[in-house]
C-alpha cells in the first residue's frame, strides 16, 4: 500500500527541510570558523528539532490522508494491509 504522490502539506514540509538544510550549512560554517562546541551543539539541536518536526508532520499527514482515507473510501483495501502500513510508518515517530 505504497503511495507515490504528494500531499497538500508537502510544500510546508519541504520548506521546513530547506530551512533545516540552511541551518545545517551554518553549523558546518561555524565549525570551520572555530565556534565553541557548546554553540555548535546548540545549533545541531535546533537542526535535529527541525528535522524531527518535519518527519512527524509527514507521518501525520500520511496517516490522515493515506491510511485513514484508504480505510474510509476504498472497500478494496484490506484492513490488515492498512494496519501493517500503520505499524511500519509509526516506528519512525
Amino acid at each position: 500500500m505504497s503511495h507515490g504522490h504528494s500531499h497538500t502539506g508537502h510544500p510546508k514540509i519541504i520548506n521546513r527541510l530547506k530551512r533545516a538544510n540552511g541551518h545545517l550549512a551554518n553549523v558546518i560554517a561555524s565549525l570551520e570558523a572555530g565556534a565553541s562546541c557548546v554553540e555548535v551543539s546548540q545549533q545541531l539541536q535546533a537542526v535535529e528539532g527541525a528535522i524531527t518536526s518535519a518527519k512527524k508532520a509527514l507521518i501525520h499527514e500520511h496517516l490522515e490522508n493515506c491510511l485513514l482515507g484508504s480505510a474510509r473510501h476504498d472497500d478494496h483495501v484490506p484492513t490488515d494491509e492498512v494496519l501493517d502500513e500503520l505499524k511500519r510508518i509509526t516506528k519512525y515517530l
